[in-house]
């Protein structure tokens, strides 16, 4: 079983050839891990994939999973992510999704940040591994380590954060709590206008709703 100064070195070795899949291997492998999957929970858009940034699995079970990912973190208060970042934990992979033959249905959750990017690691095993924790808390600091190695847009922030300048303002607004019609009056475009500015800043952002964009421009430091 490779030692934990050899997978640093094998990683850096992936992070300077550009190779994201193959370092993210290396680590689950390190872990006892039959499979991994690299998501990007704070980018999650209903039945797009773009959120998975890497992984191993099949892609069906990686749609499957996606809103139940989503929905775990949401629950997860800013104070209670700063206290478990990079710690592992354990839950169920949901009835609907098919796992493959062998694999256990209990998935390991690994919360980490690469700047404003929220990622999630999730690492499956073998029914009835015995798994070390030792390794397991080594994985999200490397797996950060990795990723330093590469450009900011293979977690899509770069093609989340070209807001306009009129978007900025309208999300700074709403941010204080203005309704669209408040904006309008204040701004001197329509009510109309206002919502297509709203509706794009949610589509650029990978946002849903009003509260998770001002979230999301506060994190990114948009306002």
């Amino acid at each position: 079983m490779m030692s934990r100064s050899r997978l640093l070195e094998e990683v850096e070795a992936a992070g300077r050839s550009d190779d994201v899949a193959v370092g993210l291997e290396l680590v689950a492998a390190y872990a006892g891990a039959m499979g991994y999957l690299l998501a990007r929970w704070d980018a999650y858009c209903e039945g797009s994939l773009e959120f998975a940034i890497s992984a191993n699995w099949p892609f069906d079970l990686v749609r499957v999973l996606g809103a139940s990912l989503v929905r775990s973190q949401l629950k997860v208060t800013e104070v209670e992510r700063c206290m478990t970042a990079m710690q592992p934990s354990f839950i169920n992979c949901p009835e609907t999704a098919a796992m493959p033959p062998a694999y256990s249905r209990q998935l390991c959750v690994i919360p980490f940040d690469v700047g404003p990017a929220r990622l999630l690691l999730l690492l499956s095993f073998e029914e009835g591994m015995i798994f070390s924790e030792n390794r397991l808390k080594d994985v999200a600091p490397i797996c950060a380590y990795h990723l330093s190695y590469f450009d900011k847009d293979i977690f899509g922030i770069g093609r989340r954060q070209d807001l306009t300048d009129r978007e900025v303002e309208c999300l700074s607004w709403i941010a204080e709590g203005k309704t669209s019609d408040e904006i309008s009056l204040i701004i001197g475009i329509s009510r109309n206008t206002v919502n297509n500015y709203i509706t794009s800043i949610m589509k650029k952002t990978s946002t849903r709703t009003r509260s998770e964009a001002i979230a999301h421009a506060v994190r990114n430091n948009y306002v």
